[in-house]
């Protein structure tokens, strides 16, 4: 059969014979257990965080871990401490990481501090809404977001009552146009009494 390579992304260091895993091993005949294991051992350190794992099965049934490094954004939200960065790129901050930090993730995801990669984490970083080496986000800045928040809910407020009242307004005149005489209309004509008839 030759080897065979199965390639999955697993929860560092909390990898399960449950599916993706499970499922594409057991018809190998390799001892699972093991291989859960091995990976749960190498992935220890990257724990809270998606990585990307290989497994290698020769065909001797003996195997292989290869450990791939998590994505940028992951690396940059545990440094940072964050579930998950921010929707709002530009407008609000969610979180600060140090010149260091970007120095760190950089040799962790690229084996590298070139200016490219340290470039490309900050660049990241920013589209996370997630600041460099500007520090903790201050009570002023909270105000101002709390603003901003405040506004759009006053704006979708006032979109929405009014997205409302305009199918009111719409019948409403409809209404009054069918009670109106048509414009230019002549009005009618009082009708005349019968003659009486010639005796």
């Amino acid at each position: 059969m030759g080897k065979q390579t199965i390639k999955a992304m697993i929860e560092g260091g909390k990898a399960t014979p449950a599916p993706p895993l499970g499922p594409a091993l057991s018809p190998l005949k390799v001892d699972v257990k093991k291989i859960i294991e091995t990976i749960n051992q190498k992935t220890k350190d990257l724990a809270g965080m998606q990585v990307p794992v290989k497994i290698i099965v020769n065909e001797d049934k003996s195997f292989e871990i290869e450990v791939g490094t998590p994505p940028v954004s992951a690396l940059i939200k545990a440094e940072a401490k964050l579930e998950k960065g921010g929707g709002e790129a530009g407008v609000k901050r969610v979180g600060d990481i140090t010149k260091e930090q970007v120095r760190k993730i950089a040799r962790m995801k690229f084996g590298a501090e070139t200016p490219q990669h340290l470039s490309q984490v900050e660049g990241t970083a920013r589209s996370m809404g997630i600041s460099v080496g500007k520090g903790i986000i201050t009570d002023e800045e909270l105000k101002k977001y709390a603003e901003i928040d405040r506004l759009k809910q006053e704006a979708a407020a006032a979109k929405a009552a009014a997205a409302a009242a305009a199918p009111a307004a719409g019948a409403a005149a409809t209404t009054a146009a069918g009670a109106a005489p048509a414009a230019g209309a002549a009005p009618a004509k009082a009708e005349k009494p019968a003659k009486e008839g010639k005796k």
